[in-house]
């Protein structure tokens, strides 16, 4: 039985070299039955959390905040993966996947955590112009284990820092055989 994946895809190009790993990875996920639901961030209204601990768990839409992430709160309950795919920031995760993760907080909050656990994993897709990817490693890892979610692995393509770069290179193919053997 296929699993139900959710990419949050933090990059600002959708024809970038982190989309090209993400279209790799979700072929290589559907090829082996799962069902992906890919969200392309920059595209979406996600405002900053406001630390107001105001979240509640249970509610449809949990955050106090009413915008996008009222779309991505239902399948991420839903799904048996996140994949959190982004470029490579100044030694972290994008901006825009940064909002998203911060505001997933509102299903840990509230009437029960709907986040943490349940059986989920988790895989990151990163591109990047350089290899400098110790930092970002240290906060995903410390991230997963604090959700408590099995970490499925990632795939991390340096040397790409112009659009369409990344062709040709084994991380496409990484990124399929890890989407494939979800």
């Amino acid at each position: 039985m296929g699993k139900n994946i959710v990419i949050l895809n933090g990059s600002p190009r959708k024809k970038g070299n982190t989309s090209a790993l993400v279209k790799s990875f979700t072929n290589g996920a559907e090829a082996a039955g799962n069902t992906v639901t890919e969200f392309f961030l920059d595209d979406m209204n996600i405002n900053g959390c406001k630390g107001c601990f105001g979240g509640h768990s249970s509610r449809e839409c949990p955050c106090v905040q009413k915008d996008d992430m009222a779309k991505i709160y239902p399948k991420v309950r839903e799904a048996d993966v996140v994949v959190l795919a982004t470029p490579l920031y100044y030694w972290n995760m994008s901006g825009q996947i940064r909002t998203a993760i911060d505001r997933l907080f509102a299903l840990e909050e509230g009437d029960g955590n709907l986040l943490r656990g349940h059986g989920k994993a988790c895989a990151l897709l990163m591109a990047a112009e350089g290899h400098g990817f110790e930092d970002v490693l240290t906060y995903y890892e410390h991230l997963a284990e604090h959700l408590k979610w099995k970490n499925l692995g990632s795939v991390l393509a340096g040397g790409n820092g112009d659009i369409g770069d990344i062709e040709g290179k084994p991380e496409l193919q990484d990124a399929f055989d890890l989407g494939k053997s979800i």
